[in-house]
């Protein structure tokens, strides 16, 4: 398969009278849903004026029209831009004109939109209404493998966002990583849990749609509701994070379900400890467990752990896996340690670039290799072991959280001399965001938290804030030493990444 459009018409093609996808009390064929996604491609072309190349932005819960959009897009040549729903207002507007939005599809109101150059078509009723009034498509139009299919942001070391650039052959790969763990057919019945505005949130969409499986959406996590679809939809497979898999588990020992139809699991964003593993595997015993370590810039997949809750008790189970295939996976060495270096990825599945960013693609994008600002490195059987992570990054749940972003955000207070923001142990979510910062005048800890929220969203917001009045601990060169501020709260941890 070349592009995205040829996933589509593979699903169709299996068995046209299949289930393809159900959402709430809407369950569509693959005919049905062809149908919608040629009306879609006619009036996103026809309708809106788009022409090859535009970019098409997405701001919603999970729905099927958001895996509509998805599909229909790229495979029409236009470019897809997924925006995080938690958000604070200026961080949406900032995406939508740096990507040059022309049309924004979204489910709720949003302040200041009007002062954007772009059209809004509101989610269902509007969305319902441009299907019924365009005309239909018979074909897909020729796109290249190297097609750029969609652009999604992910928080900066600058304080901005940078939106990685996906190609289709980028998305496809991904989708022949993961199906080299599972199998996929007409009877994969797969559970869309996690926010699709993330690339792990549609991780299984092509697999699933290219060998004529079926889709359950869940518009947000709840475990409960989760539980309920599990038994009464047969889902087959998922994805989670470790924090989720904790609610699941509670959950299902709390009021079981019958969830034997659940054998696949998929889970990423952050390690899951053994413990949690054990009482996981304990309530869904049918539910085999893979462990997928992976970037964004890599879409995502880049290593993979299958049957993990084969490993509880054996030290392997501390690594992120071996390469996926066709994926190049290699350490370059900067520590002392004997073999510890940054990762560096390779392979179909890595990103062109960011979008409107040169320097940041220059840096992180080398001679065929991504530099993924995490430390680790290769045992003698290829697994990765991950023990630290270069770049300032914070990862809380499934969210990935610059410290530059939140230290622009609080530095805008008018009693703040300087700030440091860290990521510290947390039980449910692996990482907790932490601001250590100095202050002139008087200011409390929730003024400073309050302050922040303003700026950014919910999930950046410091947990918690320690205020000092000493200068923060230094280089000779002026760079503030954060790795002496993280130590004791890491102390007693085998490594310094969630």
């Amino acid at each position: 398969m070349r592009s995205i459009s040829d996933v589509i018409r593979s699903g169709v093609d299996l068995d046209p009278s299949s289930p393809a996808v159900t959402c709430g009390s809407e369950q569509y064929s693959y005919a049905q849903l062809n149908t919608r996604l040629h009306a879609l491609a006619a009036a996103l072309t026809e309708s809106l004026g788009l022409e090859r190349g535009d970019r098409v932005a997405v701001l919603s819960a999970n729905c099927h029209r958001y895996l509509e959009l998805y599909l229909t897009v790229p495979s029409t040549g236009l470019v897809l831009v997924p925006v995080n729903v938690r958000l604070a207002t200026p961080e949406i507007h900032y995406i939508l004109r740096d990507s040059g939005t022309r049309v924004l599809f979204t489910d709720r109101a949003i302040p200041g939109i009007d002062d954007l150059d772009l059209t809004v078509v509101m989610i269902p009723d509007e969305y319902e209404a441009l299907l019924g009034g365009a005309g239909e498509t018979t074909f897909w139009p020729e796109t290249s493998p190297d097609d750029l299919a969609g652009i999604f942001y992910t928080g900066g070391t600058t304080g901005l966002a940078k939106g990685v650039m996906l190609t289709h052959a980028n998305l496809l790969a991904n989708a022949s990583s993961l199906s080299s763990c599972w199998p996929f057919d007409i009877k994969t019945t797969w559970l869309l849990a996690a926010p699709m505005f993330h690339t792990a949130g549609t991780i299984g969409a092509l697999a699933t749609v290219a060998n004529g499986g079926r889709h359950v959406v869940l518009p947000a996590f709840d475990p409960g509701v989760l539980l309920d679809l599990v038994e009464r939809e047969r889902v087959t497979s998922t994805v989670a994070v470790p924090a989720t898999l904790k609610s699941l588990a509670e959950e299902q020992e709390a009021r079981p379900r019958d969830v034997s139809s659940l054998v696949y699991v998929c889970h990423g964003s952050s390690p899951a400890s053994s413990p949690l593993l054990e009482h996981f595997h304990s309530t869904f015993p049918s539910a085999r467990l893979l462990d997928v370590y992976g970037a964004t810039e890599c879409s995502p997949i880049v290593t993979l752990l299958p049957d993990e809750q084969l490993l509880i008790g054996h030290p392997r189970l501390a690594s992120s896996g071996r390469a996926a295939p066709n994926v190049g996976v290699r350490i370059a060495q900067i520590e002392q340690a004997d073999g510890v270096g940054e990762v560096l990825v390779s392979g179909k599945n890595v990103a062109k670039g960011y979008w409107n960013k040169p320097d940041e693609t220059s840096s992180a994008f080398r001679d065929g290799w991504y530099w993924s600002g995490d430390v680790g490195y290769l045992d003698g059987d290829g697994y990765l072991f991950l023990v630290d992570r270069s770049k300032d990054m914070i990862v809380s749940g499934s969210e990935n959280v610059y410290s530059a972003e939140v230290e622009a955000a609080i530095a805008t207070h008018p009693a703040v001399v300087e700030v440091a923001v860290i990521g510290i142990p947390h039980e449910r979510w692996g990482e907790a965001v932490h601001a250590i910062v100095c202050v002139d005048g008087d200011v409390t800890a929730d003024e400073l938290i309050d302050h922040c929220r303003q700026h950014v969203a919910g999930f950046k917001v410091p947990k918690s804030i320690e205020i000092r009045s000493e200068p923060l601990p230094r280089s000779g060169v002026g760079k503030v030493l954060k790795r002496e501020l993280r130590e004791p709260y890491w102390a007693g941890h085998e490594r310094r990444i969630s």
